[in-house]
């Protein structure tokens, strides 16, 4: 008994120490109208030496760099009785106060005003915070846990919606850095719809959808009755919920016509910012980031690249597997949606339609393969660079690119092998997602030999299509399926995708000595017609086959009279000068689907079995 009772006073102690261990942040609100919020971080336990401390540069489901930093000021210090410190700023962003004692507690400053899932916004309606883009940390100190307090809540009516464990007192508590950081919070006089999902086995969780729009309660219900049909779709894909830290998953869903907008997936939540002006009459516009972000919860918080563990939120991180992280959750995001039955075929036909697109006709596509776009991701995901680039040639998205991927190796399981993509997703969340073990792409194609039993077949697909750049035969694969890919405006001219202004320059202002004309503001892409005739970005062009073009609805207009293979003459007007061209229009490349009935073909039992298998609910 003796040796039991010291363990057990040994564990207390330890216990003990680990929460005097703990980093306490208090969150006020006096000038919230003004976007501002007071916070204090108090830090015990404070080893001598030189303490180091900061605001992140990256942010969880973000992949490119973001200066967090501009947007906190009255940074000060001060040791126990507020003792002012000597606080010196070392980095834009890293501050150091070399002399302190045992406990520090810095004060600062932040401004929020953009309402979105990657930064901060505070108004007196809200108080929505993404972590990395609010709180402070100490260097050496990731492993600490933390502890929140959010004052004021009854002066603006607030409720707290968060994945923070809640506790006596109105505080919330994460583990450590990494939780906390990926625990977004929401302050908002919300309205809730919740529901519990049952596993397999028995286990059962709770999903809160909290909505902080100018809805009724019951428009948030019959919403929230929605988004639970996709919750379980979803379950249906893997078999079973995650086990959600502290047995809850939360929607953070904030809705308004003033909001940045976006949709941040984390490990037991999900922040969703929308802009339209409420919930009713747009349910069916809004579902889509519902669908995509709750998937994440497996493929990318469980299901993770090894790329991405841990997460450092002092610079960018690069990923080679974005197109399987976001790609196969991106294509999922439309399909379980027409599962649900809460998109129409044809709206289906269209997305799938839009990803087939995104990869048949983008040059970078055609160049480079889906790994490489997944590290690009550290340029082009909401980077913060202003200067103009050529991503119309050299980037194409790994949310298309991936789902793209993700189409052609489904309809390839079901034709081929008579098996689906959803069992390799669950093959993967078995070897990698369940036991939380970090993979790589040589990992995704392991489990793919695995599933199919056919590792030439996985070598195969990896190499032309993973790691090249080559792209599968759509048009075939979609015919097991009775459905058509064909050009969507056969026989109308093209001349390429215009980023135009009327007159005006990329400031949105009329430039000097310009007198009408249209601006091409965007790089062209190199497969263009416009592009081919020497145009590209900062050209004004002035005329088209003779005519005047004073805006891009002229240029539409007059294209809409010719046919491909008609030669057009243009004038257009640069720094070096007035310029002649003559652009050679072709056949618009955009693709669509169609099912075979719409086209006056009839599809076979086994074609339409295999399409309704694909499309249909999988909840048993």
């Amino acid at each position: 008994m003796k040796n039991i009772y010291s363990t057990a006073a040994a564990l207390l102690l330890a216990a003990t120490a680990f929460a005097q261990n703990e980093i306490t942040y208090t969150v006020s609100f006096p000038n919230a109208i003004h976007h501002e919020a007071e916070i204090s971080m108090r830090v015990p336990q404070v080893p001598a030496g030189t303490m180091r401390f900061r605001m992140s540069r990256s942010s969880p489901g973000r992949y490119a760099t973001h200066e967090f930093g501009k947007n906190i000021y009255n940074v000060k210090a001060y040791g126990e009785g507020n003792k002012p410190l000597v606080l010196k700023q070392v980095e834009g962003d890293v501050y150091e106060v070399a002399q302190h004692g045992a406990t520090v507690i810095v004060n600062y400053t932040l401004f929020g005003n953009y309402m979105d899932g990657t930064y901060v916004g505070i108004d007196a309606s809200t108080a929505h915070f993404n972590m990395p883009a609010a709180f402070m940390w100490v260097l050496g100190m990731d492993k600490r846990p933390a502890r929140f307090k959010f004052n004021d809540l009854d002066k603006f009516g607030w409720k707290v919606a968060t994945q923070l464990k809640p506790e006596a007192g109105g505080t919330y508590y994460a583990r450590d850095l990494q939780y906390m950081m990926d625990s977004p919070t929401s302050l908002a006089n919300y309205k809730t719809y919740s529901w519990d999902i049952t596993n397999p086995g028995g286990k059962k969780q709770a999903i809160h959808l909290t909505s902080h729009s100018d809805d009724d309660q019951a428009t948030i219900d019959a919403f929230g009755q929605m988004v639970k049909k996709v919750t379980l779709e979803a379950q249906a894909v893997f078999g079973e919920l995650p086990n959600y830290d502290y047995g809850n998953y939360v929607f953070l869903h904030d809705v308004a016509a003033s909001n940045a907008g976006d949709g941040m997936e984390h490990r037991n939540s999900t922040s969703i910012v929308q802009t339209t002006p409420k919930i009713a009459g747009f349910e069916t516009r809004l579902l889509g980031t519902f669908s995509h972000e709750y998937f994440h919860s497996w493929n990318v918080e469980r299901i993770r690249p090894k790329t991405l563990e841990p997460f450092n939120f002092e610079h960018a991180n690069m990923s080679n597997e974005l197109w399987f992280a976001e790609g196969f959750t991106q294509y999922y995001g439309g399909l379980l949606l027409e599962r649900a039955g809460l998109l129409s075929a044809a709206d289906h036909y269209r997305t799938t339609a839009g990803l087939i697109n995104s990869v048949l006709n983008s040059p970078a596509a055609l160049k480079y393969s889906p790994i490489q776009m997944s590290r690009y991701a550290v340029f082009a995901d909401a980077g913060v660079s202003i200067d103009p680039n050529n991503n119309a040639n050299v980037f194409s998205s790994y949310y298309t690119y991936g789902g793209a991927t993700a189409l052609a190796l489904d309809l390839r399981l079901r034709s081929q092998f008579k098996l689906t993509l959803d069992g390799y997703m669950r093959a993967v969340w078995a070897a990698h997602g369940k036991p939380e073990k970090p993979y790589t792409v040589a990992d995704l194609q392991n489990v793919l030999a695995s599933y199919t039993k056919d590792p030439a077949f996985a070598a195969d697909f990896f190499k032309r299509y993973i790691y090249g750049s080559e792209k599968n035969d759509y048009a075939a694969l979609l015919a097991n399926f009775g459905l058509l890919l064909r050009k969507a405006q056969p026989g109308k001219a093209w001349a390429g995708q215009l980023g135009t202004v009327a007159g005006r320059g990329r400031s949105g202002q009329a430039r000097s000595g310009e007198s009408g004309g249209l601006t091409i503001t965007n790089s062209l892409a190199m497969n263009s017609p416009m592009y081919k005739a020497g145009l590209d970005a900062g050209d004004v062009i002035m005329t088209v086959n003779g005519t005047a073009i004073a805006d891009a609805q002229a240029l539409t207009d007059l294209l809409a009279t010719k046919r491909p293979g008609d030669k057009v003459p243009v004038t257009y007007k640069n720094r070096t000068g007035d310029h002649e061209a003559t652009i050679t229009l072709e056949e618009n490349p955009t693709l669509e689907v169609v099912e075979y009935e719409a086209a006056d073909k009839q599809p076979t039992a086994a074609q339409k079995q295999l399409r309704t298998q694909w499309l249909s609910s999988q909840i048993k």
